[in-house]
């Protein structure tokens, strides 16, 4: 099921070609009850050249391994003038 729409006045602010870009991200994460011990991680590296003939919109996530939470989101604003 969809959400309640919008007013149109509300939508007309909104709508392409809008001066302000209107980016909204909500992220809500919890990480309860977990434990870890004698735990032994590695490094988060990220060498030299990684990222040679990357095309588009790399995006790294690093994790520790140990009652780690990872959210994630992007939001791309593109605008042609």
């Amino acid at each position: 099921m969809l959400g309640v729409a919008l007013p149109e006045a509300r939508l007309e602010h909104l709508r392409g070609g809008s001066a302000t870009p209107w980016s909204d991200m909500k992220l809500n994460g919890a990480v309860s009850g977990n434990s870890a011990m004698a735990v032994t991680t590695g490094a988060n590296v990220i060498t030299e050249g990684a990222f040679s003939n990357a095309s588009g919109l790399p995006m790294v996530i690093q994790n520790s391994g140990a009652n780690v939470l990872i959210q994630n989101a992007t939001i791309v604003n593109v605008q042609f003038k």
